[in-house]
Order: structure tokens, then C-alpha cells, then sequence
């Protein structure tokens, strides 16, 4: 994977070729003000925003008054109002909600701190919480290019963009990743279709009973719509298949483990031995298409950890041994601690 290659996966580079057979959407160039805000420390909402956020779920049941401290200063946020005006127009010409992201990622391991645990934005607010809360934006501003092969160079020159999409509620039975190599559908030197269920998390049998109906229509969508359309020879494309027969474009992403393979490993994808063939025949067998058969294959959710503090996701995981060494050393060392064996 090359730098090349990930500026060729920008949204705004190929929108336009392919604007027909993906959903509606608004680019909207980012201010350097913006830029900045995103990547500062502390979080803070743009002028405008914070009175306005709503509470839902926050709120004190009982009737006791909380007593602010009247002599702290009031922190204010920027002032964005003409940005802000932007994007207003564009949620209005998508229909009055949008779906946030920047020029590769969108926010989705910030959903946990939106209010209904969606990305569906109606406001400039709820785009500026999202993306402030969210990692995956912070990679984008920060390290556009990692795990690239050639040599490192600077990415301000990059011009990161909002990218709104007008909200559609996507049944996630129909949401599929694809892997193309050498302009064909397949895993490296393989001559079957590589097709990945794109929410792994969850089982849906509808996929094992129209699992065929699914291949064919990828297949068809990718020879008609993509194939050599595309300026790169390996990349990875997201779809949606609202039914038969009609499948719309959602993203591209890198060919390379800066894309997540989801039920493939990039280890599989790379490597010379092609997916799917017999090499008893010589011939190609049938489509490499995964997908979660049953309820036990069923993966653990990878934004789930982006919505607890990272030390208590270290010290479960046991990622940071010294964290763990000092919790038992508090404990060994707290006398008073009335907690049983039991708990």
C-alpha cells in the first residue's frame, strides 16, 4: 500500500465518477480553524452549540439543586458561524439528516456518546461532538498514511474535508465488503469473487439462504459499475444491497491492513496461495463469500472499547502488565479493604 494509494480512496476523488450509483452527499472544505479545533486538546463546543445541546438521558430524577461554582470563568468555544451556515444549507438540501465523516473515516467509534447510538447528525452540534469524541478522526488528521510502504512525507498539504451523506436507515443484513486485486474481484491470484459480510458482529440468516442471490448481484454490480472505473488495480469497496437486483456503492478504502478485513486476514489477502482454487483441477471453485453462519461465530463488537476509558480496557485486556502490577500492588497495600474473597 502506497501513499498514492490511500489519497486515491478520498472520498472527494472519486464521488464524482461514481455519484449515480452511490448515496446523495455534500463536501464541504474544512477550515483551518476547524482543522485545529479538531485536534486540540480538551473538548469544547464551537459558540452557538453548547446551550443548545440537549441532556436526554442525563438528567437528575430527584429534586435536589446542583450548586455551580458562579466564580469560575466560563469557557467559550470558537466562533465557526459561517462554517456552521454551510453545513445547515447542506443537511437542508440532504433531506434534514446526515451521516458525518472526513475524507476516509467516518466517526463510528464515537457513536456511543450520540444520542440514539447513531451517527444520524440533524444539526452542527451533533457533527462537532462526533467528531471531536471520535479516534478514528484523529488518525485521519494525524497519521493519514500510516502503514505505508514508500517513503513518509509531510500531509499538510492535504485538504481534509466534512463530508455529509444524506441519512438513509441502512439494514445492516444488506452491507457487504469486497476485495478487488489486479482489477478483478478476488483475492490475490485468485479467480473467485472475495466478499466479506460487512456488520461481522451479528447473524443474520437471511444471508445464508440468499447467499448465492448475493454473490451474483455483487458480481453484476462490479463488472457494470466499478471494473476499471476505478484508477487503482487493487483496492477494497464497500456496498449496499437494498434487494435484488440493486446494489449502491458506499465507500472505497486502501487494499492493505489500514482496511479492516473483517472475516478475511490481511495475512490471506497478501499472500501468493489464491483464495478459493483447487489446484488439484487447476480450476476455480466456489465464490470466497463470508459471512457469520451461526450464532457462535459471532465476533465481539470493536467500537465497544472506545466507549470506556482506555486504562480499564488495558487492565481487562491485560495489553498493559504495569497497570495491572500497580492494581494489585493497591490492593496488597490497602489494609482497611473490607471487600470478601467472594467479592
Amino acid at each position: 500500500m502506497k501513499r498514492a494509494d490511500v489519497l486515491q480512496c478520498q472520498f472527494s476523488n472519486w464521488h464524482n465518477v461514481f455519484r449515480d450509483i452511490t448515496f446523495k452527499s455534500r463536501v464541504i472544505d474544512l477550515p483551518s480553524d476547524v482543522t485545529e479545533y479538531l485536534l486540540a486538546d480538551g473538548f469544547t463546543l464551537p459558540e452557538g452549540c453548547e446551550d443548545k445541546l440537549q441532556r436526554t438521558g442525563l438528567q437528575n430524577d430527584s429534586n435536589d439543586e446542583v450548586e455551580w461554582d458562579s466564580d469560575k470563568t466560563e469557557v467559550k468555544g470558537p466562533d465557526f458561524s459561517q462554517f456552521n451556515q454551510q453545513i445547515d444549507l447542506a443537511i437542508e438540501s440532504l433531506g434534514g439528516a446526515v451521516f458525518p465523516k472526513l475524507n476516509w473515516s467516518a466517526p463510528k467509534d464515537a457513536v456511543w456518546i450520540a444520542m440514539g447510538n447513531t451517527l444520524k447528525c440533524t444539526c452542527p452540534r451533533h457533527i462537532y461532538l462526533l467528531l471531536k469524541s471520535s479516534n478514528f478522526i484523529s488518525h485521519d488528521l494525524n497519521y493519514p498514511f500510516d502503514k505505508c510502504v514508500d517513503e513518509p512525507k509531510s500531509h499538510h498539504d492535504i485538504v481534509y474535508q466534512l463530508v455529509l451523506k444524506r441519512w438513509h436507515d441502512i439494514n445492516p443484513v444488506g452491507e457487504f465488503r469486497c476485495f478487488v486485486s489486479n482489477n478483478t474481484l478476488i483475492g490475490k491470484c485468485n479467480d473467485s469473487p472475495c466478499i466479506c459480510q460487512r456488520q461481522h458482529t451479528s447473524h443474520f440468516p437471511a444471508i445464508h439462504s440468499d447467499k448465492r442471490s448475493i454473490c451474483d448481484d455483487i458480481e453484476v454490480f462490479f463488472v457494470d459499475n466499478i471494473q476499471s472505473k476505478f484508477p487503482l488495480s487493487s483496492y477494497v469497496f464497500d456496498v449496499y444491497r437494498l434487494r435484488q437486483n440493486k446494489v449502491y456503492l458506499v465507500d472505497f478504502n486502501p487494499y492493505g491492513p489500514v482496511t479492516d478485513g473483517l472475516l478475511f486476514s490481511w495475512d490471506e489477502l497478501l499472500c501468493d496461495k489464491p483464495l478459493g482454487f483447487d489446484f488439484t483441477s487447476q480450476a476455480p471453485i466456489k465464490p470466497v463469500f463470508r459471512f457469520v453462519e451461526s450464532e457462535g461465530q459471532i465476533q465481539s463488537n470493536t467500537y465497544q472499547c472506545y466507549a470506556v476509558p482506555q486504562d480499564i480496557v488495558h487492565l481487562t485486556t491485560g495489553e498493559d502488565p504495569i497497570k495491572l502490577i500497580d492494581f494489585l500492588k493497591l490492593k496488597t497495600q490497602n489494609p482497611d479493604d473490607s471487600s470478601t474473597d467472594e467479592d
